[in-house]
């Protein structure tokens, strides 16, 4: 099982990251697009928030000695696979992990768009895969 340490500051890392965009979101896609600092502080905050998943799904897999796959989005299904969480969450934290790859390495333009639907409806998929660790992990 994962340090409890660890598990505790990874989650508070992703909880402070969807507060922080959560702060900042504008009413409106329309300002969201108009308003560069908010895409910025929203898109860090996704990947932060992101990263932190990953790590402690990551961690989590290497910790009950079991393989950890090699590609992001195949590190959430294997902890399905594992009934760590449900696969429904999997699949859908599995799709941030692109995204994370986009704000990361930048391939071609960032669709702010895009950002903008993941950040009003998706921040609860990374809250609930916290939770689902948080009470795995005790």
């Amino acid at each position: 099982m994962v340090d409890k340490s660890l598990l505790a500051a990874k989650i508070a890392a992703v909880r402070d990251a969807v507060a922080r965009i959560r702060s900042v979101m504008p009413e409106s896609e329309k300002l969201f697009l108009q308003d560069r600092t908010a895409r910025e502080i929203v898109a860090l905050n996704l990947f932060v928030g992101i990263q932190n998943c990953l790590d402690l799904a990551s961690h989590w897999l290497a910790d009950e000695g079991w393989d950890v796959p090699g590609t992001y989005g195949q590190i959430f299904m294997a902890l399905a696979d594992h009934q760590v969480i449900d696969g429904d969450l999997a699949f859908r934290v599995a799709g941030a992990s692109g995204l994370r790859n986009l704000i990361a390495h930048q391939y071609g333009i960032v669709d702010w768009r895009r950002i903008y639907a993941v950040a009003t409806s998706e921040l609860e998929d990374l809250e609930a895969f916290c939770a689902a660790l948080a009470a795995k992990g005790g």
